[in-house]
């Protein structure tokens, strides 16, 4: 019999150190585990302005005061939350016994999985590849990260600053292509957690299951942004804008497109205007909007573009200058599409950049029908204040988080779990659940000195006493009523 050959890994001798270290070290301490967090506590605080550089060249450019607000202070929040709470979440957690058990003990113990693989976008690279570390670390986990392709710069970086701080046999942060990518999601981690896009997320599921590797995906999806009957339209324009329009919307949980009623859409148009034109009152020369992160994906947002209007969508320019800047430049101008139709990209594709699909809808029944017929989102975002009607967005429909009057701050709620539903994704991190998701929670039970299970040990025959008993349990445990 001749065996399959083994497709040469050049992760795996990182993978192998990693997994020996775990051996010889199963259970970090809740000291070693505060140590570790300091270190990436130190990494952001010292080299914040670096790594801010880094990005905005990725992007041809990025404003550093947003990346500054979405991805270096929630990471420094997220550590400050997890040494807050680490200690609780690592102690034994007491459980019920069964009566017919008493006076043993149960409890729950959460151990280390091991080597944990983090496969990161290119969208938040900072953040979305430091969070979950925080979380697998703070679990007692060693980690390999893969950087994305896409921000060499900031990955560079990120591999340096890792390993000035961290040994490779604790961290080890790897960059490459799709290539590199493919190899290190083949490795046989104890955890996998990927965020990315749909498409790439079901051939890293593929993959992992080869290793029947536990799988975390987020994903993405169109989320929805549902404007309720009698809420403020300026208000609502003013908060969807916001998550719309940062990083150029290259945001996993922006608002993917406005359902409002359909006598409102003139005033939400008027309303996004002016926001826009105060957020942003020029485009092309302005530091504080980004740029579309690489050629590829500006010609595809194009795409989208006159797919629609060859179709006979209505563009709506939210800034005085022209939509698409010139040539040496990726930047793109917020904008609403109006009149869309189901087989425009737009519709069917989730766009991650700065165009928002707008749809008016008659009834709230036909919103949330609508919303309901399509893959489960991220994210969804509910403008209202009528209890009845929040209360019914919330039970009718099922998306991986909802913000209630604002769009995207579900993210940063720490004591939230994060994660998609369906197409948008399998598991969550954040919050206690982020340290769940990367240990192993393992039930316990402790029998006492002495205890009545002998009584239930064979042999059976000729103990009358015995069915007796049994009977009598299995009456009790018959519901009351």
């Amino acid at each position: 019999m001749t065996l399959p050959e083994i497709p040469y890994n050049p992760f795996i001798t990182i993978f192998e150190r990693q997994k020996n270290a775990f051996h010889k070290a199963p259970c970090l301490s809740y000291a070693s585990r505060l140590t570790l967090l300091k270190n990436l506590r130190r990494i952001l605080i010292k080299h914040s302005d670096d790594m801010a550089q880094a990005i905005s060249a990725d992007f041809g450019h990025r404003s550093t005061d947003e990346t500054r607000l979405l991805e270096i202070f929630p990471s420094l929040e997220t550590i400050r939350y997890v040494t807050t709470h680490l200690e609780k979440w690592m102690k034994p957690e007491r459980r019920r016994v069964s009566r017919w058990f008493i006076p043993g003990r149960a409890m729950i113990i959460k151990q280390p999985l091991g080597v944990v693989g983090i496969i990161t976008p290119w969208n938040y690279p900072l953040y979305l590849a430091m969070v979950p570390l925080v979380y697998a670390l703070a679990a007692g986990n060693r980690v390999m990260i893969k950087m994305s392709e896409n921000i060499p710069r900031f990955g560079g970086l990120f591999a340096a600053l890792i390993g000035q701080y961290f040994p490779e046999e604790q961290i080890s942060v790897i960059n490459g292509g799709p290539d590199i990518g493919k190899a290190f999601s083949n490795l046989p981690f104890n955890h996998l957690l990927f965020t990315g896009s749909t498409a790439v997320g079901r051939m890293v599921m593929k993959a992992a299951g080869e290793n029947l590797t536990p799988l975390t995906l987020e994903l993405g999806g169109k989320s929805p942004a549902v404007i309720g009957p009698d809420f403020p339209v300026g208000k609502a324009a003013e908060r969807i804008m916001f998550g719309k329009s940062i990083n150029a919307g290259q945001t996993c949980i922006a608002p993917d497109y406005v359902l409002l009623p359909e006598n409102k859409v003139l005033a939400f148009v008027d309303a996004s205007r002016k926001e826009i034109a105060k957020s942003y009152p020029e485009i092309w020369e302005n530091p504080d909007y980004s740029s579309i992160i690489n050629h590829h994906h500006y010609l595809r947002l194009k795409s989208y573009l006159q797919d629609a209007i060859d179709q006979g969508a209505s563009i709506v320019d939210l800034n005085p200058e022209k939509t698409l800047s010139g040539p040496g430049s990726r930047k793109i101008a917020p904008l609403l599409i109006l009149g869309t139709k189901p087989s425009m990209k737009v519709v069917q594709e989730e766009i991650f950049g700065p165009f928002l699909p707008v749809i008016p809808y008659q009834s709230l029944d036909e919103a949330i029908e609508y919303i309901n017929r399509r893959p489960k989102p991220l994210a969804l975002y509910y403008f209202d204040y009528n209890r009845k009607r929040i209360k019914r967005i919330l039970s009718e429909t099922l998306s991986g988080g909802v913000t209630i009057n604002d769009s995207i701050f579900h993210i940063g709620q720490n004591d939230l779990p994060f994660g998609g539903v369906g197409a948008s994704g399998i598991g969550h991190y954040h919050g206690k659940e982020g340290f769940e998701t990367f240990s192993r929670k393992k039930g316990v039970f402790l029998q006492s000195r002495w205890n009545p299970i002998f009584l239930l040990r064979p042999p059976y025959r000729g103990r009358k006493w015995i069915k007796w008993l049994i009977d009598f349990m299995s009456q009790s445990a018959k519901p009351s009523g």
